[in-house]
Order: structure tokens, then sequence, then C-alpha cells
């Protein structure tokens, strides 16, 4: 409790200081407090490593079959993962009053968004690229296709947050908004699931993944510089301001 009102009276100290201290103070507080709630942070995973169980006892041990689907399994594990976290992006913060000093705040409320962001990244992505290492002997996925796919997952990854983040902005404070939230991703995020599982597919033949991984490394320059603003300017409108 006492590291707790440490980190809420850094955020109020923060709050007439440099952006790149608030920066910093957002970050460091959402991750603090994104790891004490274990089951936020557990379930995700959890979920994702029982997918990716699940997919060989259902089909089989054939080692062809499960290398020809296991780019498509892990990506859409990910992105299912993924969605169960959206909805805590803002709601904590929504619920206690401070998302709204964030956006009243005279610095750049793109840069106070980029830190939640970026702290939703580090607590769900970096596990689910750490895991899929783990989990790739399971798939058969030979040493060079792996390697492509925990590529696609630093790229891919941080897309999804940043999707995801819109997402979460928008339905803020909606009751069962998982539905919505999933019609809204969805269409957003079909680019990076056909590269990703392009590019996998084709380490695997053999063939050259460089065009994919620049589509993915320019889906992800697109993300960053305009998701921010969407969410900035949702979360605006959510809030009435």
């Amino acid at each position: 409790m006492a590291r707790y009102r440490y980190f809420k009276d850094s955020f109020v100290k923060a709050m007439s200081v440099t952006p790149l201290k608030l920066f910093s103070t957002i970050l460091f507080r959402d991750i603090f407090l994104g790891m004490r709630s274990q089951s936020e942070l557990v379930n995700p995973l959890v979920f994702f490593i029982m997918v990716i169980t699940m997919f060989p006892l259902a089909i089989g041990p054939e080692q062809a079959a499960l290398m020809q689907i296991s780019a498509a399994i892990v990506w859409v594990a990910a992105v299912l993962a993924s969605s169960l976290t959206i909805d805590g992006i803002f709601r904590s913060d929504y619920e206690d009053g401070s998302l709204e000093q964030m956006i009243l705040s005279p610095h750049f409320g793109y840069l106070l968004v980029g830190a939640k962001i970026l702290a939703h990244w580090i607590l769900s992505g970096v596990p689910l690229v750490i895991m899929v290492l783990l989990a790739g002997p399971l798939l058969y996925l030979p040493e060079h296709a792996l390697k492509t796919l925990f590529f696609t997952l630093i790229l891919g990854t941080p897309i999804l947050s940043l999707i995801g983040a819109i997402a979460g902005a928008l339905t803020m404070g909606v009751r069962s908004s998982g539905m919505l939230q999933a019609l809204l991703i969805l269409p957003l995020i079909m680019p990076l699931l056909i590269f990703s599982v392009s590019a996998v597919n084709n380490a695997m033949k053999g063939l050259s993944v460089d065009g994919e991984l620049y589509f993915l490394g320019a889906i992800l320059v697109l993300a960053l510089t305009l998701a921010p603003i969407a969410v900035y300017s949702a979360l605006k409108i959510r809030l009435g301001e």
C-alpha cells in the first residue's frame, strides 16, 4: 500500500513537471499496478497457452499438418489473448478520475496516452513473445521459421496494443463491451495477420520474408503515428471534454 501511495503521489507531482518525467511516471505506475493485479497479468498467458496446446491435441501429432498451420495458431491465440486485456488499459484510471486529469493536463495528451499503451505492451505483448519462443517446439517449427515468427511478433504485438487502445478508448465505460471491441479491432488487424502468417509460411518454404517484414514495419510506424492521436481524441469525446 505504501508503494501504491508513492506512485499515486508521484503521478500528482509529475503533472507540474516536464513531459518526459510525466511519461516515465505514468509508464512505471501502470507497470507496477499491472504487476500487482496478478489475475489480469496471468489470465491472458494461461489462455494463450491453452489455445496453443489444444490444437496439437485436436489435430494430432502429425508434424506436417502442425507446421502448415502453426503460424496461424500462434497469431490467432495472440490476438485473442491480447483482446482480453484491452478493457483494462483505461478502466482503473477512468474509475478513480486520474484519466480526466491526464486529459486536462497542460502537457501533450498524446504523450500520456503513449505511456499507457507502452505499459500495456510490456505487460501483455512481451510475455506473449517469450511464451511463443518456449512453445515453438510444441508446434514443430524449424529454427528459421521460429526466428521469423519472433520478428513478426516483435513488430505485431505493439500494433495490437495500439489498435486495442483505440477500441478501449471508444468503449470506455460501456458495459459488456467485449463484442463491440472485437468488431472494432478485427477489421483493422486483418493486414497484420495476413503478412505475419505469410512471412512464417515463406520462411518454412525457404523464401525471402523481407517484403512481409517491411510491410509490418510500415504498419507499425503508421500505428505509432496515428493511434495515440485517435486514442486521445476518443478519450476526450468519452469524457465530454
